[in-house]
């Protein structure tokens, strides 16, 4: 087995939303996005008051991609225009798939509003190929209890959503994508089979790569290799996974993401005329 060797390291900027604390590792200055995935946004940590506003995600549209959310603490309630409808709780996931076109709204639970409390998310979007841009829209709920936890090494959990061992749900293009819970002092090989990219952001904590740190809030590109060896020295939260690079045109505009400024276009009108039900 060959050990992927760090290239660099990309720090998250802050750009909150309301009153939302919001870090952005995906796109960033010098990193616009690891093929397929696109964007990532990470929510908190923080602590919502009794009788707050709550989220501020209203009905919005979306075509060409799909949307994993990891609620790591707090709840979130999905609605959407193909009728599913969820609250998603502490270590549950969502998975959406915009495909042709969908419109959804995520928003905090009338008992969050009301109570408040702590609240830690993560959005990712994954990009799907030409081929499946106009696939049916769908909804997977995956509340904390589905999701297996795997000991990969003394103190070391992974928590798989898709394309690994006993995973919950089934990619439509084979993308790999789990938490990785580290004990303070873990080191762990992780899995990271040769030719796929690595999404490796730390959530919580800093890690070492060899001889190199890789701190807290903080988005790491590997060379190539079959796996990655990571020490936790005081313990972290990685979100992590792996995928084919889809390899064509990406042309995104606010909530679409196609292969061209056409497609694009398409896209607005199809929504104006309200097809996205």
């Amino acid at each position: 087995m060959t050990s992927r060797a760090l290239r660099s390291v990309h720090r998250a900027y802050r750009d909150d939303i309301a009153d939302l604390t919001t870090r952005r590792p995906l796109p960033g200055p010098s990193l616009p996005q690891i093929d397929p995935f696109l964007f990532l946004n990470h929510h908190g940590p923080q602590s919502y008051p009794p009788g707050n506003n709550g989220l501020p995600f209203g009905p919005h549209p979306h075509r060409g991609f799909e949307t994993v959310t990891f609620m790591v603490e707090g709840s979130l309630a999905h609605q959407d225009s193909s009728g599913a409808q969820s609250v998603v709780a502490d270590g549950g996931v969502q998975w959406m798939t915009a495909g042709s076109g969908i419109v959804h709204s995520e928003l905090s639970p009338d008992s969050f509003k009301r109570d408040g409390g702590p609240l830690e998310i993560l959005q990712l979007w994954v990009n799907l190929p030409a081929r499946l841009k106009f696939t049916d829209p769908d909804y997977i709920e995956v509340p904390a209890a589905k999701i297996p936890s795997l000991s990969l090494a003394d103190g070391v959990e992974l928590r798989p959503v898709s394309g690994f061992e006993d995973a919950p749900v089934s990619s439509l293009t084979g993308v790999a994508l789990a938490t990785v819970h580290m004990q303070p002092g873990s080191s762990v090989s992780l899995p990271a089979p040769a030719g796929r990219n690595i999404l490796f952001y730390t959530v919580q904590g800093s890690v070492r790569i060899g001889n190199d740190s890789v701190p807290e809030h903080c988005l790491a590109r590997f060379d190539d290799g079959d796996e990655i060896e990571v020490t936790a020295p005081d313990g972290a939260l990685i979100l992590f996974g792996h995928a084919d690079p889809i390899g064509e045109p990406v042309v995104a505009h606010g909530p679409f993401v196609m292969n061209s400024q056409e497609e694009i276009r398409d896209a607005f009108e199809a929504y104006r005329r309200g097809e996205f039900a």
